[in-house]
């Protein structure tokens, strides 16, 4: 009996007659993954879609005892037909109500949308002569939500026929009061359509749908022990093998009826007349899900301009659904969100909706405390805050200056929704004192320190792909010219935006990479051992980098309560200067004891006889004042800063070397001179 849960057609709408198509799916793999639990029962997106329509046009009609009028939508109707609509409007569902121009809605104004129906095509037949008409926009608000939910012509006029015999049947009974699924398997059998594999998919729907609203997600939880639960189970297994009898005078109906009924009238306190059967968490919000994806126009994901008149209607199957104003701002609001995404995050509009119609679920969220409700509320909000966070967490790959704009409301949806998260929902919150925790700051700081570092380790790699035979700069040079730019580029694109819930993200930006690139030059002075024009340029850019960092933390944290001493304290210095005046003393200490080597190998060799120097002095004192002069003048080539804060310690060192020499030389001079005198005597 599988075939009777699958209609191979059941996603292929239909061309309508009337001039226009019914909408195309929008491309699942760029939309988000539904929040809402899975059912558990194998419906798709087109039967729920189906059964949304059902829902929606009996809740639309009229509530007083004459049954549901239908009329045929079959294209532009003559001024006579006109009339005749015109007349039964008063006593006809309110899907035949004409809409309305569109031009000041007030839900697109309160939302911040702009209107779109100067864009939309006139009248029909306005195009002039070679221009190709624009489609034919619907004339009532059914005739537009039957196109927007993708439902035929064929499939819409069999369920407002259904709807007619029961009505007719069931004479002023309200539609909430009525298992849908279960009155129309009573009004139709296989020779209602085209073909028996239509009907087989058509009557399993109906059962799957009862399983879920009844087995699966009941309004009020089952009884194990109960009776027409098991009984019920048994029937849908049954359908499996064989596809039931169904009409009015079917027994297999008779028992299956009994079986519904008794589940769907069960209440919570035992007096309620409710009907649940499609009021249970999650099956209600993926029914009523599919009724507010009629508020997107299918070719751009924009809101259609009728929106006002579109959720008057939804709200009509409120009462059948379960839904009431708070979960309809909830699940109105990541239909917005979800339809920037799938815009490709190029429609701003959307974007400022959907971050308007969050703030409305974040007022609700503090006014209840519903277990449903925050279940739903927590698995929404974190379907959002994990889109966003992964943007923003590497908001420098994300954003750039040709799509900056969309950051403001990326930013403020996110937070947002962690502040929901946190304070309204999280019991760990509400045991701390609140004012212990910012949650708005604390997500920014978060968001800035981790794009800061990868944007870092970016720069690392590009800086070594940049060094080359033709650019010998030392790759932490590269670096910190690099760093430096991306300092300027954080402070002047990123942070004004970002300082809306941190006022100090400039400086929290330039601590990071501050820290970033002070750990890299710690191993970078770990590792040196000599003093060369390389290190010096390294230590030199490292000073300058730290320098123009510590400079936009100051100018960031100038109004700050601490004056900006908790970000000073996050960068402790470099003391690059003292890394180049460590190397120059190592510099000076390996002259000064090359100097005296010298002094002690060539004094040993060197003949003191007065007549073997032709100038009557050692040659060794010449190369001694040499070597003290070749040293001074290396050591003021030296590309350094401090030539006179050192040149002390230098001219110690020589000056030790010299009378080194000195003394020695004396030595020598003695010992020849007393040499001398014993070989005359």
């Amino acid at each position: 009996m599988a075939r009777l849960f699958r209609d191979p057609r059941r996603d292929s709408a239909s061309s309508s007659s009337n001039g226009f198509a019914p909408p195309a799916a929008s491309p699942a793999a760029s939309a988000l993954p539904s929040p809402f639990s899975d059912l558990g029962v194998q419906l798709s997106p087109a039967e729920l879609r189906e059964t949304a329509y059902e829902v929606l046009v009996a809740a639309s009609r009229t509530t007083g005892g004459k049954p549901l009028t239908y009329i045929p939508q079959a294209g532009p109707a003559s001024p006579a037909s006109a009339s005749s609509a015109s007349s039964a409007n008063s006593s006809s569902s309110s899907l035949q109500r004409s809409l309305t121009s569109a031009a000041a809605s007030k839900m697109k104004k309160a939302l911040g949308l702009k209107s779109s129906a100067s864009s939309k095509g006139g009248s029909p037949g306005s195009g002039g002569a070679g221009v190709k008409a624009a489609p034919r926009r619907p004339a009532t608000v059914g005739e537009l939500m039957r196109a927007q939910m993708r439902v035929s012509e064929p499939a819409d006029a069999r369920i407002r026929r259904g709807l007619l015999r029961i009505a007719a049947g069931q004479l002023g009974r309200r539609a909430e009061a009525m298992v849908l699924p279960l009155e129309f398997l009573q009004q139709f059998k296989a020779s209602d359509f085209p073909d028996l594999q239509e009907h087989d998919a058509w009557q399993g729907r109906n059962l799957k749908l009862i399983e879920a609203g009844l087995l699966v997600h009941p309004f009020v939880p089952l009884n194990k022990s109960d009776s027409s639960a098991q009984r019920l189970k048994q029937i849908i297994r049954g359908a499996y093998d064989r596809p039931l009898e169904t009409g009015k005078n079917s027994e297999s109906m008779q028992v299956l009826r009994t079986a519904v009924t008794s589940l769907a009238g069960r209440s919570h306190d035992g007096t309620s007349d409710g009907c649940h059967w499609a009021d249970g968490f999650p099956l209600n919000l993926h029914l009523y899900q599919m009724l507010v994806e009629a508020c997107f126009d299918s070719d751009d994901s924009t809101v259609v301009d009728e929106i006002d008149e579109v959720i008057e209607l939804l709200k009509k199957t409120w009462v059948i659904l379960g839904i009431n104003q708070m979960l309809h701002n909830l699940c109105f609001a990541w239909a917005l969100f979800n339809h920037f995404v799938m815009s490709g995050q190029v429609d701003i509009e959307l974007l400022s909706a959907a971050e308007n119609q969050l703030v409305e679920v974040a007022k609700d969220a503090k006014t209840t405390k519903d277990p449903n409700y925050c279940k739903v509320l927590s698995s929404t909000l974190s379907s959002i805050m994990g889109w966003t966070e992964k943007r923003l967490l590497a908001y420098h790959e994300t954003f750039n200056t040709s799509n900056i704009e969309s950051m403001q409301g990326i930013v403020s949806i996110g937070v947002t929704a962690a502040k929901v998260l946190v304070e309204d929902i999280s019991h760990e919150y509400r045991r701390r004192r609140k004012e212990e925790t910012d949650v708005a700051r604390s997500r920014i700081e978060t968001y800035v320190r981790s794009s800061l570092r990868t944007a870092f380790a970016q720069r690392m790699e590009e800086a070594d792909s940049k060094r080359s035979s033709r650019n010998p700069t030392p790759v932490m040079s590269i670096l910190a010219k690099d760093i430096g730019d991306l300092a300027i580029k954080e402070k002047n694109l990123y942070s004004p935006i970002l300082k809306t819930w941190h006022p100090l993200a400039s400086g929290v930006a330039v601590a990071t990479l501050h820290s970033c690139y002070g750990s890299e030059l710690k191993q970078f002075i770990a590792g040196l051992t000599e003093l060369t024009p390389e290190t010096v340029q390294v230590l030199k850019s490292a000073d300058k980098l730290e320098k123009d960092l510590v400079n936009i933390a100051v100018e960031d944290s100038v109004d700050s309560d601490d004056g900006g001493k908790s970000l000073i304290r996050e960068m402790p210095p470099y003391e690059a200067e003292n890394a180049i005046a460590n190397l120059v003393k190592l510099w000076i200490k390996e002259r000064v004891d090359r100097l005296k080597g010298w002094v002690d190998r060539n004094l040993k060799q060197e003949t003191w006889s007065p007549g073997a120097n032709r100038d009557n002095f050692a040659p060794s004192s010449v190369e001694m004042l040499r070597i003290i002069g070749e040293t001074l003048d290396a050591f003021f080539e030296l590309p350094i800063p401090m030539h006179p804060a050192l040149l002390p310690d230098l001219t110690a060192g020589l000056d030790r070397s010299l009378q080194l020499y000195v003394s020695k030389a004396k030595v020598k001079e003695f010992f020849y001179a007393r040499t001398a005198s014993t070989n005359t005597m």
